[in-house]
């Protein structure tokens, strides 16, 4: 089984975790604040976000652009919202803890299933292999979380 490192970030949100889920928990934002989404839309016979809500992204990384298809795994209101990426097979969720200051927001990528060959290929062939990649995609995550917490401390 291919498998790539767990990549997991937080940010302190001086904002209550009620705003701070209005923002993550719905996929169709997160054009707003992630640097690699250029867009996300629920796919046919979907018309809301929660459990089992299938969706499609965007994304672009330099001249790279390509499509992946998502399903929510997890949606508890106010606590966590996960999906899980048809091509590659990883977990991206979102915790939110309420802290004395407001909401402890951690993006977190895993995979429990490793990594399809399909993905293992296209990251070795178009990124620079996984160790390049994730690095990317560290950045990304911490570029997107320091966005979250703007919008939501405006």
């Amino acid at each position: 089984m291919r498998s790539v490192p767990t990549l997991e970030a937080s940010i302190e949100i001086a904002a209550p975790v009620a705003k701070v889920w209005a923002m993550v928990s719905d996929v169709r934002r997160m054009p707003e604040w992630s640097p690699q989404v250029q867009s996300t839309r629920l796919r046919t016979g979907f018309d809301e976000v929660g459990l089992g809500a299938q969706f499609t992204n965007r994304n672009v990384n330099g001249e790279a652009v390509w499509t992946t298809h998502a399903e929510i795994v997890r949606f508890e209101v106010e606590r966590e919202m996960a999906f899980r990426v048809e091509e590659n097979w990883l977990i991206w969720s979102f915790v939110l803890e309420q802290t004395a200051a407001g909401t402890r927001l951690t993006q977190r990528r895993e995979q429990p299933e490793g990594i399809s060959e399909l993905s293992h290929e296209l990251t070795v062939g178009f990124f620079g292999g996984h160790d390049a990649f994730t690095e990317v995609m560290r950045a990304s995550t911490a570029d997107t979380l320091t966005a979250l917490k703007a919008a939501a401390e405006a």
